[in-house]
């Protein structure tokens, strides 16, 4: 009776010790790069070209920059247009926080061109 009270405890004991070791595992991942649950944003103005290949940046009427990008919507076929594009805040990584940023990053889901010129 002994020996399986102790066998069970010994089980118990270990099963726990497993569970919290994959869970700190769990918490010791590193999330991407770019989490994209930011907020939702709509801004128009003038799309041009970003500072990296592949990102593209407009800037709204109250004067916010924004650097955008997107697998979805083909922001190259609208440079220098005038576009309202909808997306959600792009949470940056750690390397990209401690630079000083010049303007928030959007992952864009949706585009309306609004004129063929920025005019």
């Amino acid at each position: 009776m002994k020996s399986t009270i102790l066998t069970l405890l010994l089980m118990g004991i270990l099963s726990v010790g497993l569970c919290s070791n994959g869970l700190a595992q769990a918490q010791r991942q590193k999330p991407s790069d770019r989490d994209t649950t930011g907020k939702p944003v709509t801004v128009t103005g003038c799309l041009q070209k970003g500072d990296e290949p592949g990102e593209y940046s407009i800037t709204g009427a109250d004067g916010k920059a924004y650097g955008l990008r997107s697998t979805t919507v083909k922001l190259a076929d609208h440079l220098n247009h005038k576009v309202t594009v909808t997306g959600k805040t792009v949470k940056e990584n750690e390397k990209e926080k401690n630079e000083k940023e010049e303007h928030e990053h959007l992952n864009v889901t949706n585009l309306k061109m609004v004129s063929n010129s920025c005019k």
